[in-house]
């Protein structure tokens, strides 16, 4: 785990169990794991939303041979796709973490336990402990030694590197201002703007925000306060749509974003270009933007393999999804070979 992960942090967890998107009311039980000088946190849960690791289909196999999928354990990190260590203090020892999340499986009438985005220690560590491995593709910006913006755009592609320029450039023909502040230098002002955009984001689809102000009001108090960014775009003085970034001392995160109106490339600009310099300016070695979206390969995001691992009590399904997790994983794999062949980088020599 990178030195400053904010993720697994208490202060964020203080910050969603302070909120109610954890614990009591809230679909996020906890039953957290605490053995021999570890850590790891563990959820009951009645339903999948939030995950990012789409088990839909698995419930529904469940259901039509009449079992039940929930509840089940997860050791995850809500809300947040983000790869990371999924335990704090020394490594456990696998037999006696397997023993251990068994015996709350059995407790709580679980069907299964999943560990969702764990870094490639983690996955490594548990290697032999009979999991079954699920893949997908995500996107990531590497810093290859860029010490500028103007360094990263000229690894790219003459026909790209005038897109991203019109790209930019067309933002501010918009009438619109983009500024970026971090940490404690973040406005108060800023933030009850922020919320609006990020709900409106899950209104538009018809769904309520994950997370309440209380939330981030948590985060900008507590000790992840100067691990925050903001970027805020402005047409005269009214902000219009805003991204939210956390970052540590190797990676930067992009979080959430939303607007009110919509404009031409914004959200490419806020929550991507905006991104890669912040990363620059701060000499970290990559940027995870959040999931989907392979309109990032085209703007310099690579495609990444994550992973999640998962126990399952009932033999019969746990042939069965190991099966299907092997097949999809040489899709995945295919993908990722396909996309990496979209890559807007100049070839060398």
């Amino acid at each position: 785990m990178a030195a400053g992960y904010p993720f697994i942090s208490d202060a964020f967890f203080d910050a969603l169990a302070a909120s109610g998107a954890t614990g009591a009311g809230s679909d996020w039980c906890p039953q957290h794991l605490t053995l021999a000088g570890t850590w790891m946190p563990v959820w009951l849960r009645q339903q999948s939303w939030g995950e990012y690791v789409f088990d839909h289909a698995w419930a529904h196999a469940y259901a039509r041979h009449g079992l039940d999928w929930y509840p089940k354990l997860v050791t995850a990190i809500p809300y947040t796709p983000v790869p990371g260590s999924r335990w704090r203090g020394k490594d456990p020892d696998p037999a006696e973490l397997m023993a251990a999340v068994q015996a709350q499986m059995s407790a709580c009438g679980a069907s299964s336990w999943h560990l969702l985005f764990p870094d490639q220690h983690t996955r490594e560590h548990l290697q032999g402990a009979g999991l079954i491995e699920r893949q997908a593709c995500h996107f990531r910006w590497f810093n290859h030694g860029y010490r500028c913006w103007d360094d990263f755009s000229a690894a790219l592609t003459s026909r790209r590197r005038k897109s991203i320029r019109k790209e930019r450039h067309g933002v501010a023909d918009q009438g619109l201002r983009v500024v970026r502040a971090v940490g404690t230098a973040i406005p108060d002002n800023w933030w009850a703007p922020f919320y609006d955009f990020y709900a409106a984001t899950y209104l538009k689809r018809g769904q309520a925000p994950y997370l309440r102000p209380a939330f981030f009001s948590a985060l900008r108090q507590g000790a992840l306060a100067e691990q925050l960014a903001m970027v805020m775009a402005f047409r005269g003085e009214q902000p219009v749509a805003a991204a939210f970034y956390l970052f540590d001392e190797e990676r930067l995160y992009g979080r959430y974003w939303g607007c009110l109106a919509e404009y031409h490339a914004l959200h490419f600009e806020l929550c991507y270009y905006q991104g890669i310099e912040l990363a620059i300016e701060r000499g970290l070695s990559s940027f995870d933007p959040g999931v989907q979206g392979e309109h990032k390969i085209l703007r310099g995001f690579e495609p990444v393999i994550t992973y999640s691992l998962h126990a399952i009590r009932e033999p019969a399904f746990a042939d069965a999804i190991a099966r299907f997790c092997a097949e999809e994983s040489r899709a995945v794999q295919a993908y990722q070979a396909e996309a990496r062949t979209l890559l807007p980088f100049r070839q060398p020599g």
